[in-house]
């Protein structure tokens, strides 16, 4: 069997760097061999310029929006960027289907072999069972008025559905299902769109799966449940949306509505732009008691895009958090690319390390998406992809940094 052997400035594994001086070895298909000393590996190794790594993950994606890109200007905020997407995201589905396979491509040019995404509909399964990416597809759940969450959440089954059938049968016949469906599970949208009667169907399904749900992307969330003001009961209003049924908690929305979300194995809380440190702390207590997994996924080019705003990323490190990334969608992103939401996290944090960034963008999203069996290291029978990233300078990504699928 032929291997291919791979070393460059330097070999990270998915923790760590491990040094010019180690050669990684694959098979054709990119399958994990070992690492040995280049003293070990003979003539045929590829010396190259750039640090070596595992595959991106992209932990919160909405691939279904690629369509929209450049449709919405950068800093309306949140609630008046909903309000666009809701108005403008009906295209004809040619032009959506065609949006989603070059959204597909953009992340395989970008080094990215896993993506968590967000569906609302079934557009984006054909694409996904062309298996040229893995997806964990979070079945997306909103619905704010009690009166709608028996039909929102039919859709949603019928939604969850398309993405385990292999093929569509005659209705007389019972449906025909993978042995290996796309993984999918059903998700809350965010706190400020999801009904306590809408909660408490989707509660069942949360054992054991992961979950993810849009946290504190604003300050109006937290005002909505604090004091029961603010844009969102405006954008209510401007949606016809009665809202006589929600009483604000007086609370942030974290501790709202975190408790309802102990049956899930893994939680991603994304973007927690004004996440404070009570309700870190809040959240890292409750997570452990019920002993899950909880990672904060960070998109910090949307949340530049939406709100001009970035989250507390020091303070999420000070607490030592499960941090990943994510791209968000390109209505509100102008790439998907993980290797640039790297270079604005550098640009914004530069005393933060490269290899403890690296593992956000590797092991610690294969992990969150349940994936890291196959995902996010270097060890010997996996195969997580093999990316160089290049012009790396004074030890930290720049911005003329590129990076490039080896396998």
């Amino acid at each position: 069997m032929a291997y291919l052997q791979f070393s460059g400035q330097n070999l990270f594994d998915g923790t760590q760097f491990l040094g010019p001086d180690q050669v990684l070895i694959t098979t054709a298909d990119g399958t994990i061999k070992a690492i040995i000393p280049i003293s070990d590996a003979g003539e045929e190794v590829q010396k190259l310029n750039g640090i070596i790594a595992p595959g991106f993950i992209n932990t919160h994606c909405h691939l279904e929006l690629s369509h929209m890109k450049g449709v919405i200007p950068e800093h309306t905020g949140l609630p008046d960027f909903i309000l666009k997407i809701v108005n403008e995201r009906h295209f004809p589905e040619e032009v959506i289907l065609e949006a989603i396979a070059q959204g597909e491509a953009a992340m395989l040019a970008a080094g990215i072999v896993a993506v968590g995404d967000i569906s609302n509909n079934a557009l984006t399964a054909a694409q996904k069972q062309q298996g040229n990416l893995a997806y964990h597809t979070f079945v997306e759940i909103s619905g704010w008025k009690p009166a709608i969450a028996e039909s929102r959440f039919a859709n949603a089954l019928q939604v969850l559905s398309r993405f385990r059938l292999i093929e569509t049968t005659a209705s007389i016949a019972p449906p025909k299902y993978s042995t290996n469906p796309l993984k999918s599970s059903f998700s809350p949208h965010a706190p400020y769109s999801v009904s306590s009667a809408l909660w408490q169907m989707m509660i069942p399904h949360f054992e054991g799966s992961t979950v993810t749900i849009h946290n504190q992307e604003t300050p109006a969330e937290n005002e909505l449940f604090t004091k029961g003001t603010g844009d969102f009961v405006r954008m209510y209003n401007a949606m016809n949306i009665d809202q006589t049924h929600f009483t604000p908690t007086g609370q942030n929305s974290l501790p709202s509505y975190f408790p309802q979300l102990q049956k899930a194995k893994n939680i991603l809380l994304v973007h927690n732009t004004t996440t404070s440190e009570a309700d870190m702390d809040y959240a890292n207590q409750l997570s452990k008691q019920y002993a899950q997994d909880l990672y904060y996924t960070l998109c910090v080019n949307a949340n530049l895009y939406i709100e001009n705003q970035l989250p507390p990323i020091e303070l999420l490190r000070d607490k030592k958090s499960n941090i990943v990334l994510g791209t968000d969608s390109l209505s509100s992103n102008h790439e998907l690319s993980i290797l640039s939401e790297l270079k604005t996290i550098t640009k914004h944090f530069p005393a933060i390390p490269l290899d403890e960034m690296l593992q956000w963008a590797t092991l610690n999203g294969a992990k969150a998406l349940q994936l890291d069996a196959q995902f996010g290291s270097f060890e010997k029978g996996k195969k997580p992809g093999v990316i160089l990233i290049n012009q790396i300078q004074h030890n930290q990504i720049s911005e003329q940094s590129t990076v490039k699928r080896l396998v």
